[in-house]
């Protein structure tokens, strides 16, 4: 499976902040929106990202106000990026080695998409599914040919 084709599940929103705004406000508007990641923005440009994980050990561990600290004082700005060609199977290599949970897509060096861990292994489970129901039919002589499968 290709990055496209999770994009095209998802509902396409691209949730961005300041990098002027405060992290508290960033916080904020990760909870409404139910998410863990916001992508950092300078109008157009992608300038960094911000996680979670950025919160709890550059504000919380070093005893730092949420609510005083500008986002561009703690973001994380090497970020990591794919194609929307890009498979799956390698975005989760990317993520796993870069121990990141989050990926930008980028269409013709325009911003098009966010896509999570989450979002890669659920594709990849469910491809997985697909293959061993296969098999499974495969070993057990259960053959389908095109006309069967549009009665079904």
């Amino acid at each position: 499976m290709y990055v496209e084709t999770l994009l095209a599940e998802k509902d396409g929103q691209i949730w961005s902040i300041s990098p002027d705004a405060t992290v508290y406000e960033a916080l904020v508007l990760m909870d409404q929106k139910n998410i863990g990641a916001l992508l950092v923005m300078q109008g157009e440009q992608l300038i960094g990202i911000l996680s979670e994980r950025d919160y709890a050990r550059k504000i919380i561990i070093k005893g730092k106000s949420s609510k005083e600290t500008l986002v561009k004082e703690v973001m994380t700005t090497e970020v990591c990026y794919v194609d929307k060609k890009t498979k799956t199977d390698e975005c989760l290599a990317i993520m796993s080695d870069k121990r990141i949970r989050h990926l930008p897509v980028y269409e013709n060096n325009q911003l098009i998409g966010l896509i999570s861990i989450g979002d890669v292994v659920k594709s990849i489970i469910s491809e997985q599914e697909i293959v061993i129901d296969d098999l499974f039919n495969y070993i057990h002589g259960i053959y389908y040919t095109p006309h069967q499968a549009q009665q079904s």
